[in-house]
């Protein structure tokens, strides 16, 4: 006879940058399977799809992550029905611009660090208390392969997404013995508003980065980050890192003398 436990079945879902791409793909994934879902995002009115779907089972909640006693206050001000978060799901995040470091604008750097890792550990610090206190959740947070493997115009940003790898197996380590887990999930090219925001909404530069090649889908990442939640409890997903089959590794640089 197996000793397993069940499948864990989240029941309370809150996805930071829920507005559109994976975030919104998260949010509706979790609500079909029947989770109610806190849905934050910046921009409110991008909800509202999400809202006319599920109806009450979605809590859409206007939030910059930046805002660090913004996000206290939308946490300790949760309704009583989804106060009980069972997963984190820090998804607010971007890249802007692909200069080389020596010409990047300052600006963009700060707008990055200040979502990537101090947005996402705003609402990590915000929630993460009340799962050890039930001694249950999952905090999962949205990493990328710019983490592990350099590019020419990655620096800022990836540098963000190794924060987030590394943070995310500290954090495992600090709530060691609590029940709760945590889940970085780091993908590589996917085709949402990523792109489109990077270059500064310009259409065709963006779709020239999917040019001829099959890109990973929201709806992609959104099964990896619902599997790695369903498992059951004694299960822990460390980190998830997934490619479109059209992509791997690239080659070293090597500037030769001319």
């Amino acid at each position: 006879m197996s000793s397993a436990k069940p499948e864990a079945k989240p029941e309370i879902v809150f996805v930071t940058g829920a507005s559109s791409g994976f975030g919104a793909a998260v949010a509706r994934r979790f609500a079909a399977d029947g989770a109610r879902v806190v849905a934050a995002a910046r921009r409110a009115d991008r909800l509202r799809p999400l809202v006319s779907e599920f109806g009450p089972q979605v809590l859409p909640l206007t939030l910059d992550v930046r805002d660090r006693a913004a996000v206290a206050a939308a946490v300790a001000g949760l309704p009583d029905d989804f106060k009980a978060v069972d997963v984190l799901v820090n998804n607010a995040g971007l890249a802007l611009g692909q200069d080389p470091a020596q010409a990047a604008d300052l600006d963009d750097w700060d707008q990055m660090i200040d979502t990537n890792c101090k947005g996402l550990v705003y609402c990590t610090r915000a929630i993460l208390p009340g799962m050890v206190e039930r001694k249950r959740g999952h905090v999962v947070n949205l990493g990328s392969v710019a983490g592990s493997y350099p590019y020419p115009g990655g620096n800022v940003y990836a540098g963000t997404k190794a924060f987030v790898h590394q943070f995310s197996l500290s954090l495992r380590s600090d709530v060691h013995g609590t029940g709760v887990r945590v889940t970085c999930v780091e993908p590589g090219m996917a085709d949402t508003e990523f792109s489109v925001v990077r270059f500064d909404g310009d259409q065709a530069k963006a779709g020239n980065v999917y040019a001829g090649m099959q890109p990973l889908t929201a709806d992609d990442i959104a099964a990896a980050i619902h599997w790695a939640t369903s498992v059951p409890p004694h299960v822990n997903v460390n980190t998830i890192e997934l490619m479109p089959t059209a992509q791997s590794f690239a080659a070293f640089q090597v500037a030769r003398d001319a």
